[in-house]
Formats: C-alpha cells, structure tokens, sequence
C-alpha cells in the first residue's frame, strides 16, 4: 500500500522542459528509453544502478521516474519507497520482466504510480509518460473544505480523515482498486473522487452496475460488438472498455459478474487488449478499473463464486468505506449539508433540525448509511411545511431507531413491562452492537463485552441470534 511522508518536502514540479530519470543496467534498454522520451521533447538523465539514482535525485530535479525491478545492487523496489518518502509527488514507474506480474503488483502497492513489461512496448511507454506527466500537483490540505468544482467526503473524524488521505494516495497511482463497504456509504463517491484526482481526470469516468446487466447482453455491453454480429445488432456498438478508453471504469457490485464473464474479463485486465463481438482484430485500450461490492468478496472468492486470479487482479489496492454509524461526530455536518442541497433543489427556505431532532438523528444506525440519511431527510421536507424540523416530523419510529436509541430509550422513558423481557432486550441490543463493532467476530466481540466466548454462545442462542441474521 502506498506510503508517504507527511514530514517529508513535496517534490516541486519544474513547469519546462520535462525532465525523465531511467534508472537501468541493460545498455540497450536504456538507449531506447533515451531516444524514444528525446523524440516526444524531453530532457533524459540515466542511472545503471540505485546508489547512482538517489545521487542524481538528490542534485536534480525530476518530472518522472522510470526503473528497472532488478538492478546491480538491489531491487527497483527499494527505490520506488525511497522516491515515496523523500520526493513526495514524483511518479515513479517500474520496467518488469515479463511473466512476472507479482513483481509489478508488488511495486503498485509500495506506491509505484504504473508498470511496463519486456519487452517494452513503445505506445504504452508514450501512454505511460504522458499520463504521469499530467498529474494534478498535491493538495496541501486534503482535509479542509472541498475545492470548487470537485467532489468531496464530508467530516472531520479520523476514519473520515484517514479515508481522504487513502483517496488522494490512490489518486496518484493507475493501480486497479477494490472498494469495499455496506450499501450507501459512499463507493461510487470515491471512485470519482479518485478519478477526478488522478492523470486520468480529463477522460471518461464510466460506471457500470454489473448487477443491472442482462447476462444474455453483457459480453456485447462490456467489450461491444460489430454491425452484423448477431440478430438484432444493426449497427457498431462500442463497449464499456471502449468508452472509458484512456479513463476510469468503474464496476460497482463486481461480485455479481457470471463466471464466464470473469473469465474474458481477466484476459482483458492482463493483455490490456479487447475484441469486439464479430470483430477480426483485437483493439489495445488503456483503462483504470475501480471496482466494488457491499459483499465480501473474498467470501465469493471461497465459496466458488468469483475467481481468485480476477479478484487479485482487481483488489490490489484495497479501500474500504466506513459506516455513518462509525462516525457519528459527522453526523450533524453530513446532515446540514444535504438538507442544504435539497431546500434548494426544491427552491424552499433552507430548513433547520431541532437540537432533539439532531439527536435523534445521532443516534440512530443507519443501515443504509448516508443513502438513507439522505432518503429521511427528503421525506421529511416533502411532508414538513415548516422551516423548523423536530424529531417527530424526522418519523423515526420504534421500528427504525437504531439498537443504541432503543437502549437508552427503554432505559429512561419508563417504559412498563416484565423485566426479564426488559433484560432480556438490553442484552441482546449489547450483543447486536458488540458484534457490529467488531465486524461479527465472536471472540473480540465477546472480548468486548467482558465475557468468555463460550458465554457469548449460549447467549446468543438462548436470545435467537445468530451471525447471518444480525448481518441482515
């Protein structure tokens, strides 16, 4: 996973003449490299060995980096973690050999910003160059307010924080990324977000649902098809790959794709190349997968349903979303912000939450995350006429308040009933919690609550809980 030094100075990007370091031992590769980056108008500084390039990174100043994985005295590796650390914001691009693709996912996940294989290939090393030098330059202050015309994660917690540092490390690499996270917390919004940052920001940022695709049609909709194909296919149809050609595509619920989809999905991610249906020719496209799914996918992956080759060519880089229920502290901003954007959509005075309404809203789980936080608050307006909103216009009932309120409320509204029933509630909503927080680990959760794992068995049975049912 990608590392940087927050201590270290932010590498200065020289806005003349591009200037390129190669860092590799074989004299032959390092003449075509030469030649090829002077031909597109670029200044070139070679190094045969690591010692050699930290000198020549320390007197100069570089606009990109391109090394080999093996050198005379260490592993391409360990420049790239030194580039990383010690000049912050300089792409750095690996030559690896071919049939080694664990090399190159070794070096995207130390924070290399994309790979080339041997032999090289000309058009993508041009594509290469071309993309690391478009770079957006670093954002400062990542956490501050969003910019103008870009989008951007609401809150001040830490999961929040550390979630927008991930994105904009991610940014600066074309590592395939898997997003993981509950339904509505917010996948799609990172996927842009990491789009709109990266090299790729000017090109298409294609999402595709891959669980609202007919099976019958997806080979056609991914890869596209020529005129005459097939019944029904009266013109040329380009395909996801195709538009998103020189972007990002980003495939939300991959775990739904059928196998036999996975299985030419793959080939595309490792050729870089896709065919047409009815096409004689194969295209060469340059594309970025986002993917993700509210589904453990390494689940899938053990129980049959998802290839393990494609899964360890998608999740690379992983990045998992937080629930709204693990930041509860953004609650109140989150909250403002949408209601905000939705009086004035409806060009009506901008409303305000009661200081009970906000409560309530803080404290409920939210299983739908932000999607249905913003789902409430969009009921609320259309049935609320008045500027003021209280929590019993927010119509949160018993039914729907989250476990910790419906603790606390049973706790204090004096609500009559037999106590073992009482208890028997208190417990089981403690369990639910303790099982949530611990992402349905038994034995933390048990941790958690201070009792043995044996005891956290009987419990549950003897309250009728089991782990698939307080998952849904």
């Amino acid at each position: 996973m990608t590392k940087i030094n927050a201590c270290a100075k932010p590498f200065i990007v020289n806005t003349s003449i591009p200037t390129v370091l190669i860092v590799d031992d074989e004299p032959d590769i390092l003449e075509l490299l030469e030649l090829t980056l002077a031909r597109m108008g670029m200044e070139v500084e070679s190094a045969m060995c690591i010692s050699e390039a930290k000198k020549k990174l320390h007197s100069h100043q570089f606009q990109l980096c391109l090394t080999d994985m093996r050198l005379p005295d260490g592993e391409g590796l360990e420049l790239v973690r030194h580039i990383i650390n010690q000049c912050v914001g300089l792409p750095v691009a690996v030559i690896t050999a071919f049939g080694t693709p664990e090399n190159a996912v070794a070096a995207l996940k130390s924070g290399a910003f994309d790979y080339l294989t041997k032999p090289v290939s000309l058009d993508q090393l041009r594509s290469l160059v071309k993309s690391a030098l478009s770079l957006p330059p670093l954002q400062p202050d990542i956490a501050g307010a969003p910019e103008q015309n870009k989008r951007m994660l609401l809150g001040e917690s830490v999961p929040m924080q550390e979630l927008r540092i991930m994105i904009e490390k991610l940014a600066r690499s074309q590592a395939s990324v898997y997003i993981s996270g509950e339904s509505g917390s917010g996948k799609e919004l990172a996927a842009r977000m990491i789009h709109e940052r990266s090299a790729r920001h000017g090109q298409a940022f294609v999402p595709v649902n891959c669980g609202a695709i007919p099976e019958n049609l997806m080979e056609s909709e991914f890869f596209g098809h020529k005129k005459g194909a097939f019944t029904g296919a009266i013109n040329d149809h380009k395909g996801f790959f195709q538009t998103a050609n020189g972007g990002t595509l980003f495939l939300d619920e991959v775990a739904d794709l059928p196998l036999t989809l996975q299985v030419k999905l793959l080939r595309v991610i490792q050729e870089k190349k896709v065919r047409k249906i009815g096409a004689t020719q194969e295209e060469n496209i340059d594309v970025r997968i986002i993917s993700a799914t509210h589904k453990n996918l390494s689940e899938c992956v053990e129980n049959g349903k998802f290839r393990q080759d494609l899964y360890y060519r998608l999740n690379v880089i992983s990045l998992e979303m937080p629930a709204l229920r693990q930041m509860r502290e953004d609650i109140p901003l989150i909250t403002e912000t949408i209601l905000a954007r939705l009086c004035k959509a409806t060009k009506r005075t901008t409303c305000t939450l009661s200081k009970d309404a906000l409560t309530a809203l803080t404290n409920y789980n939210f299983p739908g995350n932000v999607r249905e936080l913003e789902n409430i608050l969009e009921r609320t307006l259309a049935l609320c006429p008045d500027d003021s909103i209280g929590r019993n216009e927010l119509q949160l009932t018993a039914a729907e308040t989250g476990r910790e309120s419906n603790a606390i409320t049973l706790a204090t509204s004096g609500e009559l009933m037999p106590l073992q029933d009482y208890l028997d509630r208190l417990e089981k909503d403690s369990i639910v919690n303790a099982l949530e927080t611990t992402k349905y680990n038994r034995t933390a959760a048990a941790k958690l609550l201070g009792i043995t794992v044996r005891s956290m068995r009987y419990r549950m049975e003897r309250l009728g809980l089991n782990i698939k049912k307080v998952q849904q």
